[in-house]
């Protein structure tokens, strides 16, 4: 049987997992974001940060309940037009901005192929960043920033298919995932 690929198997997931696996690549995402707005001032990053972190509390503690109407409305607020900004910064913020807004869908029940979204964004992040900050590559793949994405989200998959409790130690440890080589996806030093 060939292997699967990273948006098949993601596919498959059909419970907490796929939610789990989306938040761990926005918390990879978000000092992106966050970096964008401290640049322009554009919004308070602390506010998507707090729905970030509700989220997280959703999946270690599946009985919280989520104002999906409070969210919506920030994240509304918190999602930068680029036809404003004219630094780069601005297509990951709102590669962020999207994702969030495919995992509350996720997570609300509204589309159960939001983890795929986060998927795809999280890796068309990279490589637009790898294009605009190199050119255009021969085979994007093959850069280690891609590598690195395409291993990372590999290794959270499996992480995920093993029989885990989830709880909030499980929160604990796929934070850790997320923030233990200390860079965001697209390689910015997380503060």
């Amino acid at each position: 049987m060939a292997k699967l690929t990273i948006f098949q198997q993601v596919r498959e997931f059909n419970d907490w997992r796929a939610s789990a696996f989306a938040l761990t690549l926005l918390e990879r995402m978000y000092p992106n974001y966050h970096l964008f707005c401290e640049l322009t001032e554009f919004y308070d990053p602390a506010l998507m940060r707090n729905t970030l972190n509700t989220l997280w509390e959703w999946v270690g503690t599946p009985r919280t309940k989520i104002n999906y109407e409070s969210q919506r409305l920030k994240l509304d607020e918190g999602t930068p037009d680029i036809s404003q900004f004219d630094n780069y910064g601005v297509y990951p913020a709102l590669d962020f901005a999207v994702s969030l807004d495919s995992v509350l869908n996720l997570i609300s029940g509204e589309d159960a192929q939001g983890a795929v979204v986060v998927s795809k964004v999280s890796q068309g992040c990279v490589e637009a960043y790898i294009e605009a900050s190199e050119g255009e590559q021969e085979d994007i793949k093959q850069h280690p920033l891609m590598a690195w994405e395409i291993e990372f989200q590999s290794e959270l998959i499996s992480f995920l298919q093993g029989n885990i409790k989830r709880d909030k130690e499980l929160v604990k440890q796929l934070k850790n995932m997320a923030t233990a080589e200390g860079i965001s996806n697209i390689g910015l030093e997380i503060a």
